[in-house]
């Protein structure tokens, strides 16, 4: 060991080399999947992408705001910082900025974590971000206790990146360090609602007709059962079949299940497993298009329940982990996702806030211009008229 790799240790600097410090398969094994069933392939369920899009394409849309500081604990906008430069712009040459926010925090809601490598230029001022699907990335734990990221491009090379490299957004998590679904979480649920798609399918794919048993009181030879079964098959099974008149032989006689779609109540169980998925998201059940239970009232609520506990705690999740990987430490900036967009689909309702808050004196003409997007008004020029001889 040399004598710089010496000082190295002690001192306690990260190296990127890797070693043997432990991996993301023994931080977390098994995130990512559930029962067997990788959290990509979740989304095959409708409620779980639904709600997927309905939280990630809500976020993207929203406008980002950075803020400075002064002394006096004051936030000045600041419209001039390369974040917001980024967002305009898009976070590199291929993507947009609403694409790369929608991209992270679906793969933080499937995965229970979202990585983006952060871009900076020569003088380390901040030039884009770069998404990295979760499948790409492998976890270590340095002997510092910080994590880096072995992150692969699909060619058999690897990079390492350590933590102020890299934007890292993750669901709630079992040991402080990586996040965990609650698609894994909620294990009997998801599958739960996967059966009840299954059983469906199967129903449809065997006529949308019940099982049942056919019998008859002559011996049957072992030729003449296989017949009988591939011959039924054919004829009767599948949803192109359904509906058609069996022509039985050999003094058969169909019996019906004693259980049937009704008594099993198949229609009812998926629907209760759109609201499990959507209790497992914090998303009301309106926002997926389920509108079983729904009223006028409570639909005119659901957008304001989706944005105060769907949405913001993941825009503070978001704005947190902005302020700790991209901006400065200790640094006077700081990034908001100003979730009061939402109300541009209510216009009635936003221009009652503008209202009031002008009647009260807390926002001026120009400012409520400003907030619709607007120029500001020019003052008005009054000429002195001339005087006449």
């Amino acid at each position: 060991m040399s004598l710089i790799e010496k000082i190295a240790g002690l001192v306690g600097y990260e190296r990127r080399a890797t070693g043997a410090e432990l991996s993301w398969s023994a931080l977390a094994p098994g995130i990512g999947y559930y029962a067997g069933m990788s959290a990509r392939a979740s989304e095959n369920l409708s409620a779980v992408l639904g709600c997927t899009n309905a939280i990630a394409t809500a976020l993207a849309y929203v406008p980002v705001v950075v803020y400075r500081r002064d002394s006096d604990g004051n936030r000045i906008e600041v419209s001039s910082h390369p974040l917001c430069k980024i967002v305009r712009a898009g976070v590199n040459d291929q993507m947009t900025w609403p694409d790369f926010l929608e991209h992270v925090v679906a793969s933080t809601l499937l995965s229970g974590n979202g990585l983006a490598v952060i871009d900076r230029s020569g003088n380390g001022q901040l030039s884009g971000f770069r998404y990295v699907p979760w499948g790409m990335v492998t976890v270590a734990e340095l002997s510092s206790g910080r994590l880096a990221y072995d992150v692969s491009d699909g060619r058999g090379n690897t990079r390492r990146y350590l933590e102020g490299e890299v934007l890292h957004l993750r669901d709630r998590t079992d040991d402080g360090k990586i996040g965990r679904s609650r698609l894994s979480r909620a294990a009997d649920t998801v599958n739960g609602v996967q059966a009840a798609n299954e059983h469906a399918r199967a129903f449809l794919n065997n006529g949308a007709s019940p099982s049942g048993v056919l019998e008859t009181d002559n011996k049957l030879s072992p030729e003449a059962r296989t017949n009988i079964r591939e011959g039924w098959k054919a004829r009767h099974s599948g949803a192109g079949n359904a509906g058609g008149t069996p022509l039985l032989e050999e003094g058969l006689k169909w019996k019906a299940a004693q259980i049937n779609p009704e008594d099993a109540e198949l229609l009812e169980t998926r629907k209760f497993g759109v609201i499990e998925i959507c209790r497992l998201f914090q998303v009301p059940p309106p926002i997926v298009q389920s509108y079983e239970n729904n009223t006028f009232t409570n639909a005119a609520q659901a957008g304001l329940w989706f944005a105060t506990f769907g949405l913001a705690p993941w825009a503070r999740k978001i704005e947190a982990e902005f302020l700790r990987s991209v901006f400065p430490s200790n640094g006077p900036y700081e990034m908001e996702l100003d979730l009061s967009g939402f109300l541009r689909g209510d216009p009635e309702t936003r221009w009652n806030a503008h209202k009031i808050a002008l009647e009260t004196g807390v926002l001026d003409a120009n400012e409520v211009r400003q907030i619709e997007g607007w120029n500001p008004r020019k003052a008005d020029v009054t000429t002195p008229k001339s005087n006449e001889a």
